[in-house]
C-alpha cells in the first residue's frame, strides 16, 4: 500500500513570513496541531507544531505579531514521497519518533500528511498502527 493511498491530502500550508499568530489562528480554524511550512517556490521550507508556538515563542515572551513563523520553524523536517510504501513510512516515524510525516510528489512539491491516525484509521493494519504508535511513545532519552 502506498502512503497516497492513506495520507490526509490538501494540508494547508503557511508561509515563513506570515506570523506566529495568523499561524495559531490557521491551526486553530483547522483544528490541527502543525502546519506545513512553504517557500515562495510551494516547496517544502519546514514545519511549525503547535509546540514551536508554545514552547518557541510563548515561553520565549515573543510578540505573536511581530515575529514570523519563520523564527519558530522546526528545522530537519522529516518526509516521505506519496508513493512510498506505507511500512516504510511507518518505519521512518518510529525511527525519528514523530506522529506525522509531511508527503511530497517527486517534484517535492507538497501534498499531503501522513499522521499516526491516518494509519490508524486509513491502513486496517492494527499492527503496524499499534508498533508505530508504541515506538513512536517510547521516551527519549534525555541529552546530559
Amino acid at each position: 500500500m502506498q502512503v497516497k493511498e492513506v495520507m490526509t491530502k490538501g494540508a494547508a500550508c503557511i508561509r515563513p513570513a506570515d506570523t506566529i499568530a495568523a499561524a495559531a489562528r490557521r491551526m486553530k480554524d483547522l483544528d490541527v496541531g502543525a502546519l506545513p511550512v512553504c517557500g515562495e517556490d510551494d516547496r517544502l521550507a519546514g514545519m511549525l507544531t503547535d509546540r514551536d508556538v508554545t514552547i518557541r515563542a510563548v515561553a520565549e515572551g515573543w510578540d505573536p505579531n511581530g515575529r514570523c513563523v519563520g523564527d519558530a520553524t522546526s528545522e530537519g523536517i522529516a518526509d516521505c514521497f506519496e508513493d512510498q510504501d506505507v511500512e516504510e513510512a511507518a518505519g521512518l516515524m518510529r525511527e525519528k519518533q514523530i506522529r506525522r510525516l509531511v508527503v511530497l510528489n517527486r517534484e517535492k512539491r507538497l501534498v499531503g500528511v501522513l499522521s499516526l491516525g491516518d494509519l490508524a484509521t486509513e491502513t486496517g493494519d492494527e499492527r503496524l498502527a499499534g508498533k508505530t504508535l508504541e515506538e513512536v511513545s517510547e521516551p527519549a532519552v534525555p541529552v546530559r
